[in-house]
């Protein structure tokens, strides 16, 4: 077995995560890194697997900068990592494995041995069944180590794993495995998974057809690091999925333009440090004021999980967006899934006659404002992307994240062009692919503000705009993307060799992972 060497304080973890949404794993580990343990620490975290292991497995090894508080917070908050171990030992066998835990320094397994402690030996598996028989005589095969505390299976002191997985092979729809491992370690921290049935979308009172899952939205979250003191921008705010998410690890903002039951002129400033809610905006005012009734909104969905409820949302065009000249660099993190037109079609102020010139630009009447629900015209990907990182360049405070979907051709392997919009504010810190149909899928993009928006800035973000929508034309148009994806199945071309470039796996665990009930895996 390999020795796990350390660098001043710093120690190599074994890190589990869960066989899903693989893309997303390691990046949400870094961003957590980067939320607990201050500027930097997210590029700081190294990753390396176990001999033997493919990079596709739940078993990684993981190097932090910080103590064992850090990987417990990391874990604790993590929606795919299983666990986080103080790894002891690992072997090919059992008997390779009690040589390693032998070697293993005293000084760091005897303070969890001691007659006041209270422990539990748990065997897990990846990729086969181990019977409850079979358990208990792994259990009893410890007995070399100097376990002088008590047992107590429900609330223990001191947690400690054997983790096996098989040589299984390829065959079996799993990452392959090249030999059998085995490793003992002792939990610093594990995910807890029970707040996904709490807000799963089938029990929530409000919601939508482009509902994010709420897995998916507490991923989000993470990387863009919403927490109790940071103020979080949904300019797609929809029925609020992913700000319900946010509002779970606590935020805050202002109060402006439209609130419950009262409409407000002017932005009113708020002594933030006594509020915490979130921010979101929709193009479509029935959306965000009248829901399906007073018992059935945006609100409500607060109200159903005890949130701080939102005191402000707004109806806004992110075309046109509300805010006024000056006001720059207030927001820490925009998060947010904008429409694409594949299951629905983004819409923009102005309507068609109006952005034509056939009629002039008007003024509704001030008896009529309450009900009015304005005219909008198409808003195509491109424009609308664009509009986002000119929002995200001006409104977010340097180091605030910009994090949003962004829909992908799979046969679009253009090279030499970007894959993703850039712009000279942002440096793209993750991207991680969902697998949605072998012709489609979508990436969640995170970027970082490296520096302050200016003139300049604009200017060259205009330029790598019309550079990207030049190389992307094809598809960023209206209507393009929502053709390619339902057209009729026998003008789809790709050679089978091409379909199957990825592992069935990968493709099936990430479809499964946007429906609206949970997934689960032994």
């Amino acid at each position: 077995p390999e020795v796990l060497e350390r660098r001043g304080g710093e120690m190599w973890y074994l890190c589990v995560f869960y066989h899903r949404l693989l893309d997303y794993r390691r990046p949400e580990v870094q961003s957590l890194a980067e939320l607990f343990g201050g500027p930097g620490a997210g590029d700081a975290v190294e990753w390396r697997m176990p001999e033997n292991h493919h990079e596709d497995s739940p078993f990684h090894l993981v190097r932090l900068p910080g103590d064992e508080r850090l990987a417990a917070q990391i874990a604790n908050r993590s929606l795919l990592v299983k666990g986080i171990f103080e790894l002891w030992g690992q072997g090919a066998t059992y008997d390779e494995l009690e040589k390693a835990i032998r070697e293993y320094p005293d000084e760091r397994k005897l303070p969890y041995l001691t007659p006041e402690s209270s422990f539990k030996i748990v065997v897990d598996s990846f990729g086969k069944v181990i019977s409850f028989e079979e358990q208990n005589e792994i259990i009893k095969g410890f007995t070399y180590i100097p376990f002088e505390g008590r047992v107590n299976l429900k609330k223990p002191e001191h947690k400690f794993f054997v983790l096996e997985t098989d040589d299984y092979g390829s065959q079996n729809g799993l990452p392959p495995v090249v030999q059998k491992t085995v490793f003992f370690g002792r939990e610093v921290g594990a995910a807890d998974r029970h707040l996904l049935p709490t807000y799963q979308l089938k029990s929530r009172k409000y919601i939508g057809p482009t509902a994010m899952d709420c897995e998916m939205a507490f991923l989000m979250a993470n990387q863009g690091l919403a927490r109790t003191g940071k103020l979080v921008y949904d300019p797609f705010v929809g029925t609020g999925s992913i700000l319900v998410a946010a509002a779970h690890f606590g935020a805050m903002t202002m109060v402006c333009a439209y609130c419950r039951n009262k409409y407000i002129a002017v932005l009113l400033l708020v002594n933030v440090s006594l509020i915490k809610f979130f921010q979101g905006a929709d193009i479509d005012i029935r959306v965000v004021r009248d829901g399906r009734g007073p018992d059935c909104n945006i609100w409500s969905n607060f109200e159903q999980y005890k949130l701080p409820e939102p005191l402000c949302v707004l109806r806004a065009d992110n075309n046109l967006p509300p805010w006024r000249p000056g006001l720059k660099e207030i927001f820490d993190a925009i998060i947010c899934d904008p429409p694409y037109g594949v299951r629905a079609g983004g819409r923009k102020s102005g309507g068609r006659k109006l952005l034509k010139g056939i009629i002039p630009p008007y003024t509704v009447p001030d008896e009529k404002r309450e009900n009015h629900i304005p005219s909008t015209a198409p808003y195509s990907l491109a424009e609308c992307v664009h509009d986002l990182l000119h929002l995200a360049a001006r409104m977010l405070v340097v180091g605030g994240r910009l994090v949003f979907f962004y829909p992908m051709l799979r046969e679009d392997d253009a090279a030499g062009v970007a894959k993703f919009p850039e712009h000279p504010c942002f440096k793209l810190v993750s991207s991680c692919e969902q697998i949605l149909s072998l012709r489609y899928s979508r990436v969640l993009l995170t970027m970082v503000k490296v520096g302050p928006y200016t003139e300049e800035v604009e200017r060259m973000g205009e330029e790598r705009h019309q550079e990207f929508r030049e190389n992307h034309q094809k598809w960023m148009e209206e209507g393009n993307l929502h053709t390619a994806v339902f057209s009729p199945a026998e003008h789809d071309k790709k050679p089978e060799s091409d379909r199957g470039s990825k592992p069935k796996y990968r493709g099936f665990l990430s479809r499964l992972s946007h429906l609206s009930y949970p997934v689960y895996e032994t």
